[in-house]
């Protein structure tokens, strides 16, 4: 049996109950951590998905010194900010196999640094076949060689994680293998481990032609992944395909279909807002919670 689906904490230690408005904490470039966690503050957001690189780190460092986790926790316990995960994402399946071992490797790193940290949430991608681009579809994505490779990668990735007592969230995304709903369902099932969960994006489940099948394909995914949904991010899509690039409230997704789907299967997370820019965060962040609260209505649930 697994857990509840998100059993994080805040920055001071207090359970978070109610879906509300996170952000990836990269979104505020700055020169040091508490630099862009007070920009995170200065927006009224509490919950943030973390990013090594605002630290001045790469985003999968060779190492973190104690001394760096230290740092990175104290200021989000200052500014009373929950870190919901910290992003951990490589191309798993890289043609290079000596890339994708120095990424696991990276993997162990950053996993050894969650407790200190203060998360026990990393996300993941499940990669793709272009050597250059993780975020560019590939042709092969599709091949059995593929798939397999992501199995072996998956099984060394919950290893990781079992050791360090951290759960991975991967996000079913439509540039790489795993690119809907019933992929994702099917990973879970051959790689069967507690350790591995799913970041959920309502903007990144569609392909060509699929719009017309927003609700449906929306439904689909909570019902196929909905006890293992630990994360969800908000953004949107401009059109069906590799679309979904584009700041909530600024495209297509039908917010108060996608909010609901997540509360009709209990999901009382942070919705991460990413794929903005620095300036479209107060318009966005308007946008999401009104439609946070226009859900929480319709749902009955009790208001943050």
């Amino acid at each position: 049996m697994r857990a509840s689906r998100y059993s994080q904490r805040d920055g001071v230690g207090e359970n978070r109950l109610v879906m509300h408005a996170g952000i990836f904490a990269k979104t505020f470039p700055r020169a040091t951590v508490e630099a862009a966690l007070d920009g995170v503050v200065a927006h009224g957001i509490r919950s943030v998905q973390f990013n090594m690189s605002c630290a001045g780190m790469p985003s999968m460092p060779d190492e973190i010194p104690a001394e760096t986790c230290s740092r990175i926790r104290q200021a989000c316990v200052d500014r009373r900010i929950s870190m919901a995960a910290v992003s951990g994402t490589f191309n798993v399946i890289h043609p290079d196999t000596r890339q994708r071992a120095e990424g696991m490797r990276r993997l162990d790193v950053l996993a050894s640094a969650c407790a200190s940290l203060g998360t026990c949430i990393i996300t993941l991608s499940t990669g793709t076949r272009d050597p250059e681009n993780m975020w560019k579809r590939h042709a092969e994505n599709a091949s059995a060689e593929a798939w397999n490779d992501l199995i072996s990668s998956m099984e060394q990735a919950v290893e990781i994680a079992e050791r360090w007592n951290v759960v991975l969230a991967f996000e079913p995304e439509f540039s790489n293998v795993v690119d809907t709903a019933r992929k994702a369902r099917q990973l879970l099932d051959e790689v069967r481990s507690p350790r591995l969960w799913v970041v959920l994006d309502g903007a990144n489940l569609f392909h060509a032609g699929d719009l017309s099948r927003m609700h449906s394909i929306l439904d689909e995914a909570v019902d196929l992944l909905g006890d293992v949904i630990v994360l969800a991010h908000a953004k949107d899509l401009a059109q069906d395909g590799d679309a979904g690039h584009e700041a909530a409230g600024m495209g297509l997704l039908d917010y108060d279909h996608y909010l609901g789907s997540l509360l009709r299967i209990g999901y009382s997370g942070p919705l991460i807002l990413h794929s903005l820019s620095e300036q479209q965060v107060p318009g966005s962040l308007v946008f999401l919670q009104r439609k946070i609260d226009a859900a929480l209505r319709a749902s009955g649930a009790p208001a943050e």
